[in-house]
């Protein structure tokens, strides 16, 4: 989906724009299509992180009613404190450093303060001389499972045992022997079942038990065991990359009271 925003966004001959108004304006037409994807978040900003274009999915997540309260703010002024500065965070990295975002798994909360998962893709886009003009990117909601394809019984027992498992270290080796398959097939049809690697599989439950916990008052350390992070340094760093906050800040925008680690 996001080759396809890039190819829209060019001119004619298949060139990069010079300015992020040409960009637009190229890629104006492609909106009224944009808004009818309900599930997923499509946008692009500018230079300094702010909107310049979004469909109506993002614009309806956002609480808002059109895109116009949207332009010219970035998303820590449009999404809730707690939430908002991490999405910007990111953005920077991409502006800055030209920084590539790919298939990054994120818990995000909707309007109703309930999760939903999604897989974002943000890409920096480039002038015909090679400067960076702004981003685009698409957030993704994670789809539901295949039942249709030939290996999802041996994948059911795959992601059956993750769920049991997951306060432990979870092996490739382990889940290839319940699937009796290899690697690469477990990697492929994991993608195409649950449209997750093994890897995402294991962090999505982790990290949905986490959330969990999080509503409690049991200290932040002990929640990292119970997921199974050892390290808890690992588990904030890990928590923050799908969430954009730590766990600390997650608790306190859901107003648990947080207990000294």
């Amino acid at each position: 989906m996001y080759n396809a925003l890039s190819i829209l966004c060019q001119d004619g001959q298949g060139n990069r724009p010079q300015t992020l108004e040409a960009l637009l304006a190229g890629a104006a037409p492609l909106l009224p299509m944009l808004d009818l994807i309900p599930n997923a978040a499509i946008f692009i900003k500018d230079v300094k992180a702010r909107y310049v274009l979004a469909n109506r999915t993002l614009v309806q997540r956002c609480g808002l009613k059109d895109l116009r309260p949207m332009l010219g703010k970035t998303s820590a002024q449009v999404f809730p404190a707690q939430l908002g500065p991490g999405y910007t965070e990111q953005d920077r990295k991409v502006l800055e450093e030209g920084f590539v975002l790919e298939d990054q798994l994120e818990l995000h909360l909707y309007g109703s303060r309930e999760p939903g998962w999604c897989l974002t893709h943000k890409h920096p886009l480039y002038s015909g001389d090679g400067a960076i003009i702004g981003l685009a990117g698409i957030s993704v909601d994670l789809q539901s499972a295949s039942e249709t394809h030939p290996a999802f019984q041996r994948l059911a027992a795959v992601d059956e045992h993750i769920r049991k498992h997951f306060n432990r270290r979870v092996t490739l080796g382990e889940l290839t022997r319940i699937a009796g398959i290899s690697v690469a097939q477990l990697e492929r049809y994991c993608k195409r079942v649950f449209h997750l690697t093994p890897r995402q599989m294991i962090q999505k439950v982790r990290l949905e038990h986490a959330h969990r916990l999080l509503h409690t008052d049991l200290p932040i350390t002990e929640v990292a065991l119970q997921c199974g992070y050892t390290d808890h340094s690992a588990f904030t760093r890990q928590f923050k990359a799908s969430t954009g906050f730590t766990p600390r800040q997650y608790r306190q925008a859901t107003n648990i009271p947080v207990q000294l680690d």
